[in-house]
């Protein structure tokens, strides 16, 4: 014990940098792990508090989770889910890197930081203020795409009714969005390249291309598939606002922009069935811990030194 007490006088300055996020993780991520219990329950809430309601409720075992797979719209949210992440995951990554190399082969350094700053304010953006945005694009009456259809002699088109145009208008819009954030933490780690590399690589007649593919990808690989675990976790979660505020939740828009996220919200909104909500966000968490286990453990068995631990 003294040993112990001893560690932590030693090391307290890394203690006390460490604690804000600590305490984070304890109130907000691990306490309210006990509402799991939520999922098991037909919840009803009580007057005497959240405590009170969770003590008061049946206990209905699997049944919230029969409910939610058992619905007619399980396998269009399931299928919407994984293969708009899919997706995103897959060209993300790739122009994330391909934005982060070209801005950081840009000779003039100040045009770099307008440009990267440029990428970075939608990531700072709301769902609402950009779903109005786009609509000021797509409307039937006045939006911009519309008018240029309609100068060309087209019919314009209603966006809001024509499921077949969202996939792109989704996966282009998130892909947008995120860019900026997802393609900072490649050119920092591009920056932190040691320069005698590149040098070496003009000295043997390397050209930028060559350069890019022998020096920079490789470097950059182990955060490229830390990051791809990562967001294979979350392959079973979707932005929310995205597919809820961008469709400005079209009825005719379902078969293409619903996502178990966006159900979930619906379910709750017009039955107020919280323990299915809470049966929902348990099955995607799950799912989440074995997606990247299983991404980890193929990581591995490849490359030992690049899995996330």
């Amino acid at each position: 014990m003294s040993s112990f007490i001893k560690k932590v006088i030693r090391n307290k300055a890394l203690l006390l940098l460490v604690l804000p996020g600590t305490l984070w993780f304890l109130i907000f991520a691990y306490l309210p792990m006990f509402g799991i219990v939520v999922a098991f329950q037909d919840f009803r809430v009580s007057r005497d508090g959240f405590f009170a309601s969770i003590f008061n409720s049946d206990w209905v075992g699997f049944k919230n989770f029969e409910f939610l797979f058992s619905t007619n719209d399980a396998y269009i949210i399931t299928r919407n889910t994984i293969l708009y992440n899919l997706v995103s995951i897959a060209l993300g990554l790739v122009i994330a890197v391909t934005f982060a190399i070209l801005i950081h082969e840009l000779l003039n350094k100040r045009l770099a930081k307008l440009y990267q700053t440029g990428m970075f304010l939608p990531y700072f953006l709301s769902w609402v203020v950009i779903s109005y945005f786009a609509f000021t694009f797509l409307s039937t009456d006045k939006g911009m795409v519309n008018q240029i259809v309609t100068a060309l002699g087209g019919d314009p088109v209603n966006f809001y009714s024509e499921p077949k145009y969202w996939p792109f208008i989704i996966v282009f819009v998130g892909i947008w969005k995120s860019i900026g954030y997802s393609s900072v933490m490649y050119l920092a780690a591009i920056t932190g390249i040691d320069k005698s590399y590149y040098e070496a690589g003009m000295l043997d007649g390397a050209s930028k291309w060559q350069q890019t593919r022998y020096i920079t990808l490789p470097h950059l690989r182990p955060l490229m598939i830390i990051l791809t675990i990562l967001a294979i976790g979350g392959m079973f979660r979707s932005d929310f606002g995205l597919f809820y505020q961008l469709p400005k939740d079209s009825g005719a828009l379902y078969p293409v922009t619903n996502v178990i996220d966006t159900f979930v919200y619906r379910s709750l909104i017009n039955m107020g069935d919280t323990g299915m909500s809470t049966a929902a966000g348990l099955y995607q968490s799950i799912v989440g811990l074995i997606l990247i286990l299983l991404a980890n453990y193929a990581v591995r068995k490849i490359e030992k030194d690049h899995a996330l631990f």
